[in-house]
């Protein structure tokens, strides 16, 4: 009877060493050598544009200074023009970031800027003067266990600079 009983007992005893050994990848997520990551918005592609709906596609840049691997979860933005809401949202594509290297990532936003459109239309009056832009983001990181890293980016960015003829 005994030995069947440490039989029943290995499988478990399998899965939680399997489970233990993952962990140490996860490591240095826990400690003071974690280091983070900085993601870019490097592009706002217009797709289309209505009257009602506006559909971008958002392109990002996530660099990793660590040594290990970064799982990418998913990330909940908000991206402000001159503290006006451009597209807000979230999306849960998975990416692994290499070690000491980068990744891109789009991510599709369909957006409504009726309500501002007046604001929109005197920020592209002058498409030599620059818009204040500001990018916060939530990004969700890890495998076993999630960590959510804030990100914070500000900058100007000139229309006319983006404005095909």
């Amino acid at each position: 009877m005994r030995y069947l009983a440490t039989i029943q007992k290995t499988p478990a005893l399998l899965v939680f060493l399997a489970a233990l050994s993952t962990l140490s990848g996860c490591s240095t997520w826990f400690s003071s050598g974690f280091k983070k990551p900085d993601v870019q918005l490097i592009d706002v592609e217009l797709v289309h544009a209505k009257l009602l709906e506006q559909q971008f596609i958002l392109h990002f840049r996530v660099d990793n200074p660590n040594s290990q691997s970064l799982p990418v979860r998913g990330i909940s933005y908000r991206v402000l023009l001159n503290d006006t809401p451009l597209a807000s949202g979230s999306n849960n594509q998975w990416l692994t970031v290499p070690a000491n290297s980068h990744a891109y990532f789009k991510i599709p936003v369909h957006t409504n800027l009726w309500r501002h459109m007046k604001v929109v239309v005197r920020m592209l009056e002058k498409p030599d003067q620059p818009i204040h832009y500001a990018l916060h983001a939530d990004l969700k990181t890890g495998l076993l266990f999630s960590k959510k890293i804030n990100i914070l980016r500000h900058g100007d960015i000139i229309p006319g600079d983006y404005i095909r003829e």
